[in-house]
């Protein structure tokens, strides 16, 4: 299932912070991207009917939690942008970030290791 930009802002913060209720969401996220409780709320009602969250109720408060396992998204939206945005030539994607300097060394040793141990 692919995620909008706003609804991986909305499940990253549940991912991170466990269930949220709509004020709890409202606070965590209004800093970074100024949502009021109103955008939240339509933001929630679609990933609601999307399959992406859902929520317990106790009386009037609702508590959000994601239902999508994070790997899993992170592994579908990292396989669509290699695929868009590469062809699916993963070893041009990591050529790019190289010449570009954008990894720093430790993220390069990182991936040095990762690949000595497959």
């Amino acid at each position: 299932m692919r995620l909008t930009d706003s609804e991986w802002k909305i499940t990253n913060c549940l991912w991170k912070h466990g269930p949220m209720t709509l004020t709890e969401l409202t606070k965590e996220l209004l800093s970074s991207t100024g949502w009021t409780k109103h955008t939240i709320i339509t933001l929630l009602k679609r990933m609601v009917e999307k399959g992406i969250v859902t929520f317990d109720q106790d009386g009037r408060t609702k508590r959000f939690y994601p239902v999508i396992d994070r790997t899993e998204s992170e592994i579908e939206e990292t396989t669509t942008f290699i695929d868009k945005v590469y062809d699916g030539n993963v070893g041009l994607m990591i050529s790019n970030l190289i010449g570009s300097e954008a990894l720093t060394e430790e993220q390069l040793n990182e991936i040095k290791k990762m690949i000595e141990e497959m």
